[in-house]
């Protein structure tokens, strides 16, 4: 089918989400009741533990890493360059994506707020790296939220006394979590950014052509 032809690489990458968040809740779940049952404490069902703070804090954590990945990439890309590398523009090269869109304005096919022009199209100029950072930002609050949740409901098994979302904001344990997955998300992306500078994937846009020499820049 051509829908799925022209459409494969998103509907692959929803189903493996799909599959390895379903994988997640499971596996979470059971270790969650095996907590339980060492504090003598009744099971969870499988509904419940899934708007529970341990699911939750640990799925928003993850998404918040990823969506801090993408902005700062898109964002960094537009100012920096590593020669060489099919991640970068050409530093010596004006770079198509640097084109005024005023140019392009009278396009039939081009986007709406490129024909409207004003605030419209300056606002779309910059739409990927904003819906990112909100993106971001929405998922950092919710990892907060119910990581506060998931320490409080180990405080009462402990019998300790519970915090406030603030405090847990200010605690180490909250940016622990969040710093183990950020550090994780930079070097991977220098990493490829390094290694398309000498290795290749034939096929993928994410790669050089396989007989570029290493000195040239962009896929």
């Amino acid at each position: 089918m051509k829908f799925v032809r022209d459409n494969g690489l998103t509907i692959v990458l929803v189903v493996l989400s799909a599959v390895t968040i379903g994988g997640m809740l499971l596996t979470g779940w059971f270790v969650f009741d095996h907590q339980l049952a060492e504090h003598g404490a009744g099971k969870m069902d499988l509904a419940t533990y899934a708007l529970s703070g341990h699911f939750l804090s640990s799925l928003f954590e993850n998404w918040e890493s990823e969506f801090l990945q993408m902005s700062a990439y898109v964002m960094l890309t537009a100012f920096l360059f590593q020669r060489g590398s099919a991640e970068s523009k050409d530093p010596d090269e004006q770079s198509e994506v640097n084109e005024d869109p005023a140019n392009k304005a009278s396009e039939s096919q081009a986007p709406w707020p490129v024909r409207i022009g004003g605030w419209a199209r300056q606002a779309y100029s910059y739409s990927l790296g904003i819906a990112l950072v909100f993106l971001f930002t929405l998922t950092f609050v919710l990892h907060l939220r119910y990581s506060a949740e998931a320490e409080n409901a180990e405080a009462v098994m402990h019998g300790r006394a519970a915090t406030s979302m603030i405090d847990h904001f200010a605690s180490a344990q909250f940016w622990f979590e969040s710093l183990q997955n950020w550090q994780s998300e930079f070097l991977s992306t220098a990493v490829i950014v390094v290694l398309s500078i000498f290795l290749r994937f034939k096929g993928s846009p994410e790669s050089k052509p396989v007989a570029a020499p290493h000195t040239q820049t962009g896929g």
